[in-house]
């Protein structure tokens, strides 16, 4: 594509009648927001349309690869989209010369390709050239402006090498999973990765059982201030404590004895700030201390890079939301620092800080920022609100600390004897605050607290009370939107761009479920997983995925062909599931379960059948008769009636789980039944989940101890 670096003229080859204006230049780009900002900038003489994204790519419907000419893809216009098309197509026709400015990474190369070639076609004499935008400023809008260049068709190859390896991996998976499971499945690449990784944990979460223990607690009085301590040592040795009837009796053994502070050691440490953000720590840190799924994350972030109105202006408030990398711009790190000494002089370091970049980043764009940090969070809080305050304040406190000096924290830790125990209990405090002086949303409760012992050495402290405390070992826990990011970056699946896509068409597929921010694979999920995995571990691994993202990196670089590496796995692939798909029991009956319950409307017996939501029970009579209802989860322990998914009539509509016998039996719980039953009192066990212990099993009866916590509400004993 010609490369517009000559001054713009009439290439038409008709002369421009007196008071007709001269074309203008168009810009397409992909959002409407977006559009929007940098019209704004660029004045009268520009035209900026928004494409929505995808005008021009491949089909849903099928394939549309050509496996016997080198894996050549077939692009069409996106259903729905050929009036923007046209509207395009006709502006250009009017304009001087068009500008591609989609985003800036391997999906915006892609769109800008596909039109800019559609377009040449419809209009040969108008030069049509790229620019890419980091920020959505005017200095930076201008600049870009200012050096148009060429496609990078390297950018488009790696895309399109991403695109058709995804192809053939689900349009190959696919179909063997409508033949032998159910129609409408589907399978991904990486998408089908990362269900392994959660249902191999969620195995994990089911197969462990906890065991109960229990801590000893003083607590002290020193000065008026309330001072609690834990036991450490009895007798010389770390304590281990199983049950309650073994902690009272290390209770009374101490009980009525003094406490005398015995030594108290001191340790200085220096925490260091963390880098400004990158795509998977920003969704990583918004899931922790915002509690945003990954999509909304992106969502918000998307719409603070493409612009905000603040009144006088509009302004694009922080730079591009797809990246891996931590570099930041010499121009962005200076004026921080003069920024930082005009207002936080002595958490100012003597020169800039500047961070490694990882050798796996790309580093095609700096790290999340905001475009200028003297538009602090309190500035515009009049114009941002909810949620995009939020991951602004987030995005901005992250950068602007990253440029400040350490914290040095001081940790006093003191020995307290009381009779055979030692008890330990310990402060914090700051020596320098360093960063921490502009940390408020991005730092724990815990982080910004600072404290001092109220007592010194050698002092008696008055003990209010000795008493202990139960815990459960925990077990692993469940994959959440931060956790499973952060391991598929650890793991080299994926890429910025990538991250919540995937965990978004897990959830819609119904294979994931979200519940209390855990990701929880359903039964569904876990037949497609045993499927896949079982048949296909040379491709449904870890290792092939983050290879695959290798290659297509190298793809980008020039330094592979595409073409040959994906003959090299496609073809064996092909083969396995030809030979699966002889081999493979049918499972469309075996998903069916015969019951001995009989159809309240026919007579006929239920059936235990998989749908896209999990099981339940439906008249073998179908189509019939069409009765169904929910599988039972447990058994009552009130009435020896069935325990399932009810849905309160009143307020939110809280889910919880009820007897199917309700109103005579009004036995009901929160708390989600498992396959357990109690070894004790043969109730069922559920799962529970507190910020304390993590998830749990515990026995839904309040009367019974059995992995059940002493001091939980009576709640779940039955009634509404």
């Amino acid at each position: 594509m010609a490369v517009a670096k000559k001054k713009e003229k009439n290439t038409s080859g008709a002369t421009l009648a007196p008071g007709v204006s001269k074309p203008k230049t168009l810009i397409i780009v992909e959002s409407p927001a977006k559009a929007r900002t940098i019209e704004k900038y660029l004045g009268s003489h520009f035209r900026v349309l928004a494409s929505n994204g995808q005008v021009i790519d491949l089909p849903k419907s099928r394939m549309a690869v050509d496996i016997e000419h080198d894996f050549e893809p077939e692009y069409i216009t996106v259903r729905g989209k050929a009036d923007k098309l046209k509207e395009l197509t006709e502006e250009a026709k009017r304009s001087s010369a068009v500008v591609l400015a989609a985003d800036p990474d391997r999906e915006g190369e892609a769109i800008a390709y596909q039109i800019g070639k559609y377009l040449k076609e419809k209009i040969k004499q108008t030069p049509i050239s790229r620019v890419t935008f980091n920020e959505i400023t005017k200095p930076a809008v201008q600049e870009a402006m200012s050096h148009p260049r060429d496609i990078n068709m390297s950018l488009v190859e790696a895309q399109k090498a991403r695109r058709i390896i995804d192809r053939l991996v689900g349009y190959t998976l696919s179909p063997l999973l409508w033949k032998k499971v159910k129609s409408g499945l589907s399978a991904g690449r990486v998408q089908s990765v990362a269900l392994k990784l959660i249902c191999d944990r969620e195995r994990d979460v089911e197969s462990f059982i906890p065991e109960e223990y229990w801590t000893i607690e003083a607590h002290l009085h020193a000065h008026q201030h309330a001072v609690r301590a834990e036991l450490a040592l009895l007798g010389g040795e770390k304590p281990s404590i199983k049950n309650e009837a073994h902690a009272k009796q290390i209770i009374a053994s101490l009980s009525g004895k003094p406490a005398l502070v015995s030594d108290i050691q001191f340790a200085d440490r220096t925490v260091k700030p963390k880098p400004p953000f990158t795509t998977s720590k920003l969704q990583q840190t918004a899931a922790n201390r915002l509690g945003f799924t990954s999509t909304k994350t992106m969502k918000v972030a998307q719409q603070l890079y493409e612009g905000v109105d603040l009144g006088h202006q509009r302004l694009g408030l922080i730079t591009y939301m797809r990246t891996d990398s931590t570099r930041i711009s010499e121009s962005a790190l200076g004026e921080t620092h003069d920024w930082l000494r005009q207002y936080f002089p002595a958490q100012t370091p003597d020169a800039p800080i500047r961070y490694s970049v990882s050798n796996a980043a790309q580093d095609a764009h700096e790290a999340i920022r905001p475009t200028r940090v003297d538009i602090t969070p309190d500035e515009v809080a009049r114009y941002l609100k909810g949620d995009h305050l939020k991951l602004y304040t987030l995005i901005w406190e992250r950068f602007v600390a990253s440029q400040m000096k350490s914290a040095v924290i001081r940790t006093s830790t003191a020995d307290i004897q009381i009779g055979d125990g030692l008890f330990r209990t310990s402060a914090s405090s700051f020596l320098e605050e360093g960063f921490y002086k502009i940390i408020r949303l991005a730092a724990s409760k815990e982080e910004r607290t600072s404290h001092q012992l109220p007592f010194e050495k050698g002092e008696t402290l008055h003990v209010d009370k000795i008493d202990g405390v139960q815990h459960f070992t925990q077990g692993p826990s469940r994959y959440t939107d931060a956790s499973i990011v952060r391991a598929l970056e650890e793991l080299g699946i994926g890429r910025p761009s990538t991250y919540a896509p995937t965990i978004e068409t897990l959830i819609e597929r119904y294979y994931v479920q979200r519940d209390k921010r855990q990701l929880i694979p359903t039964a569904l999920g876990k037949i497609i997983n045993d499927i896949l995995s079982q048949n296909f571990p040379e491709v449904i691994n870890t290792s092939f995925t983050a290879k695959m993202e290798s290659m297509l990196d190298k793809v980008e670089e020039q330094s592979v062909d595409w073409v040959s590496e994906i003959k090299g796995f496609y073809f064996p692939l092909k083969g396995k599931v030809d030979d699966v798909m002889h081999a493979l029991e049918d499972m469309h009956g075996a998903l069916d379960e015969k019951t001995d319950e009989k159809c309240p409307k026919c007579g006929r017996p239920l059936v235990k059948k998989l749908g896209r939501f999990g099981y339940f029970l439906s008249c073998s009579g179908f189509p019939e008769c069409t009765f169904t209802k929910s599988v039972p989860l447990a058994k009552c322990p009130k009435c020896g009636g069935d325990i399932i998914p009810r849905v309160s009539t009143r307020g939110r509509r809280k889910k919880f789980y009820g007897c199917s016998n309700y109103p005579e039996c009004d036995f009901m719980t929160l708390y989600k039944p498992t396959n357990a039953t109690c070894p004790q009192c043969g109730w069922f066990l559920v799962e529970k989940y507190d910020k304390k212990t993590g998830v749990h099993k515990a026995c839904i009866n309040p009367d019974c101890n059995y992995l059940h916590s002493s001091d939980e509400s009576k709640e779940d004993k039955g009634g509404e």
